[in-house]
């Protein structure tokens, strides 16, 4: 007789329905709660609004530029980044640290399917979760270019150095016996949402551009920057509040649908760490400088810890940290090579153990690197 504890319990009419709908109350409940605080009278909502059209015309246009293009290209010439690099050999762990060195999680994730499916090795998920940075490298590049040029190519070498090492001193097999999964569930033809942020992004994108180039536009036409920037954060906030993935589009779908979704996920992250960053020294009156000046030491290992975390949201607010010049380079540095980003959830799913301890091996030179910035070049970027 089977037991009947461990069957799985029946949902109820209302989860089944709110399944049908793609409706998550955590998120729906996030979104009235940014939508209170930007709608809220006097300073809060000015700072709010303020907040969430720098996030978007500083860091989503630049996240969904750099999506559309790597996706379209992707789509475009259709090739298998996995079986190019079964083929590779030698060069897979070049390949896989250089996939995980692009910004976002993509390139990681393609590295780890292949694992999980037998044609890559281990010293390619090491090199590739070494080298990325998830999607805090989106908001370095679009507010610090100086130090993305430094951290990301600095991470590319990381990651295939510990590569090599790891195919030469590693033996164990971490591949799971039990085959794949499909990474996210797949949408299928564009939505309009999707066609409506993209006309959102279009002109931010101009305005973000103009920004770095110490131009400023305040309008388009009739209609002022901050409107379509809000526009398009209400936007990519109801994609994220209603969407059937978590955080990695399935490759699928169409290059604008994976854009629309994967920056609706990246700006919620961007937005909160923004606006926590701010509240905190705005209403809380924190002075964050001086409080991480009196534990600088330790912060190149707080950062690898937080490295530890799956998902980009941590990773994004050390980013913001680093931005508003609260922590050093070196805190930096050693959380963006310890970190997994949004890879690390597709990593336990198809390949637990693997993921396990290819970030244990990943924060061993994120340490050595972090602490040798910190002991002989302290100024360096800070």
């Amino acid at each position: 007789m089977s037991d009947l504890s461990t069957r799985a319990p029946v949902p109820t009419v209302a989860e089944k329905t709110l399944r049908a709908a793609n409706l998550r109350p955590g998120r729906l409940a996030t979104v009235a709660l940014l939508a209170a605080l930007a709608l809220a009278p006097g300073l809060l909502g000015e700072v709010t609004r303020g907040l969430m059209v720098d996030a978007f015309v500083q860091v989503s246009v630049f996240v969904a530029a750099t999506l559309l293009l790597f996706y379209g290209a992707e789509k475009l010439f259709g090739f298998d980044l996995g079986e190019s690099m079964g083929r590779a050999k030698a060069l897979q762990v070049p390949m896989a640290a250089f996939l995980g060195a692009t910004p976002g999680c993509g390139g990681a994730v393609v590295v780890v399917a292949a694992y999980a499916s037998g044609k890559v090795s281990f010293g390619a998920v090491v090199a590739t979760l070494t080298a990325t940075m998830g999607d805090a490298a989106f908001l370095l590049i679009a507010t610090r270019p100086d130090a993305a040029l430094v951290l990301l190519p600095l991470q590319f070498a990381v990651g295939i150095l510990t590569g090599w090492l790891i195919d030469r001193f590693v033996t164990v097999d971490y591949r799971p016996t039990g085959g794949a999964c499909e990474i996210a569930p797949r949408i299928g033809q564009p939505r309009a949402r999707d066609w409506a942020y993209l006309a959102f992004v279009l002109p931010g994108l101009v305005v973000g551009a103009a920004q770095i180039g110490q131009v400023e536009i305040a309008s388009f036409g009739p209609l002022p920057v901050e409107w379509i920037a809000l526009a398009g954060v209400a936007t990519g906030l109801l994609i994220w509040a209603f969407s059937p993935v978590n955080a990695m589009t399935n490759p699928a779908d169409r290059p604008v649908t994976r854009m629309a979704e994967e920056t609706a996920f990246i700006s919620v992250w961007v937005i909160a760490a923004y606006l926590a960053y701010d509240y905190l020294a705005q209403f809380a009156g924190l002075d964050l400088k001086a409080l991480f000046a009196a534990i600088a030491p330790v912060l190149p290992l707080v950062g690898a810890a937080i490295g530890f975390i799956p998902g980009c949201g941590p990773q994004v607010l050390v980013a913001t940290l680093y931005v508003n010049g609260a922590i050093p380079f070196a805190a930096l540095v050693a959380n963006a090579i310890s970190n997994d980003g949004d890879a690390l959830f597709p990593a336990i799913a198809l390949a637990p153990r693997a993921a396990i301890m290819a970030t244990v091996f990943s924060t061993i030179p994120a340490l050595i690197v972090a602490y040798g910035l910190y002991f002989f070049a302290p100024g360096f970027l800070n």
